[in-house]
């Protein structure tokens, strides 16, 4: 059973720093992109970062400088550093995977998301 780990949210004041980590486990043949979106209170889910197995990354256009997002394959975790921080960005980050299945047959790509993590961003 595939699942994800994410750890790093908390309480932060404005202008302060915090690191996200998203671990995948489970039996996965390959890991392909990965990537973190965040839904604040009454808005929608929205894309904060993907990153490619190769490590090409796509950000949203009104977090590119603040946020970086990065990998490492060996321990299948990808990572968001955010710094910077305003009281706009406090909502849950949601980390999610794509991945392949070690079956032969099974050509298909897979995702999956995690439960969340809470950012809050408050003096």
């Amino acid at each position: 059973q595939v699942h994800v780990v994410e750890s790093g949210g908390g309480l932060v004041q404005p202008g302060g720093s915090l690191r996200l980590s998203c671990t995948a486990f489970g039996n996965i043949f390959s890991l392909n992109a990965m990537g973190w979106h965040r839904q604040a209170p009454g808005k929608e889910r929205e894309l904060v970062a993907e990153i490619t197995k190769s490590g090409v990354t796509n950000y949203a256009d009104s977090l590119k400088g603040r946020f970086t997002i990065s990998r490492d394959n060996a321990k299948n975790t990808v990572y968001l550093e955010m710094s910077s921080l305003k009281p706009e960005d406090t909502a849950v980050y949601y980390c999610q995977i794509y991945y392949l299945l070690p079956d032969p047959g099974d050509y298909r790509e897979y995702n999956y998301w995690g439960q969340g993590t809470q950012v809050t961003v408050s003096s």
